[in-house]
């Protein structure tokens, strides 16, 4: 097998994607969150398309980690349910930084050999031709050539940022899911991450549903947003500037998303 047969079939791939931009990926009905049967919120619908980023908004202890874990399947939904329009559909996951302490002892180039992994050990010792070339390409993407040998213990959190999105690259997903990725950074440092994701949003055909504390940077980036507060029991989801206008997200944020922060 020749490397340029795979390179094709890559970007054919994604020129599909890009193609049926607007199908629906996920279906949220009635979906119902929380632990030892206890709901923490109202009933969640939202149906993600291909193609959009969806920015998740809530204050600390909202329940947003719960509903990325249940979206993903890592927790059993409490009632409703969560309906895969295609299949499969292949989903990525970038975690909180406080989630990360595994990865440590692994170099760059390991941890971006997690994306290509289907139900297997990331520990397992050997990759396949075309794997290994699926994360040279996505590291080559990311600009991350000089820290696949470097431990991602010693990256610094910008050059883990980096490490992490070309694990997800890797991955070709469908549907990415990133849990506070931009965490600590300001807001200049948050825009650059998300035109960073939009370009891999185009270049993949892929969704993005993000969770962001900073509201401005939102409002321009995103498309669709779900507003969580488990205080006053409110789920809006839908358009942002629908979202921003709602009585609950006033009631939290008051009338302005300019100097108003979702922290997360």
């Amino acid at each position: 097998m020749t490397t340029r047969a795979p390179q094709e079939s890559r970007c054919q791939g994604c020129q599909r994607q890009r193609d049926a931009a607007g199908e629906p990926l996920l279906h949220c009905r009635r979906l119902l969150i929380g632990y030892n049967g206890r709901p923490l919120l109202p009933p969640i619908d939202a149906q993600i398309c291909r193609g959009e980023l969806w920015a998740v908004v809530g204050r600390n202890g909202a329940g947003k980690t719960t509903y990325f874990r249940t979206l993903l399947g890592l927790m059993p939904p409490l009632g409703g349910e969560i309906v895969h329009c295609v299949s499969p559909l292949a989903l990525g996951y970038i975690p909180q930084r406080s989630q990360l302490d595994p990865l440590v002892p692994l170099r760059g180039w390991d941890v971006v050999a997690m994306g290509v992994e289907r139900g297997g050990s990331y520990l397992r010792p050997f990759l396949s031709r075309e794997e290994r070339r699926n994360v040279t390409r996505a590291i080559d993407e990311m600009g991350a050539q000089e820290l696949a040998s470097v431990s991602f213990g010693e990256l610094s959190e910008g050059q883990k940022q980096r490490v992490l999105m070309a694990r997800l690259v890797a991955g070709h997903p469908a549907l990415a899911v990133l849990d506070e990725p931009t965490a600590a950074m300001d807001e200049v440092a948050e825009r650059e991450t998300l035109e960073l994701i939009r370009r891999l949003q185009h270049d993949h055909g892929m969704s993005v549903m993000i969770v962001s504390h900073h509201l401005p940077v939102v409002g321009q980036f995103a498309d669709r947003v779900v507003f969580i507060d488990r205080d006053s029991q409110s789920v809006v989801a839908g358009a942002a500037a629908e979202v921003f206008a709602h009585p609950a997200f006033r009631a939290r944020y008051g009338q302005e998303t300019g100097g108003a922060h979702a922290h997360s």
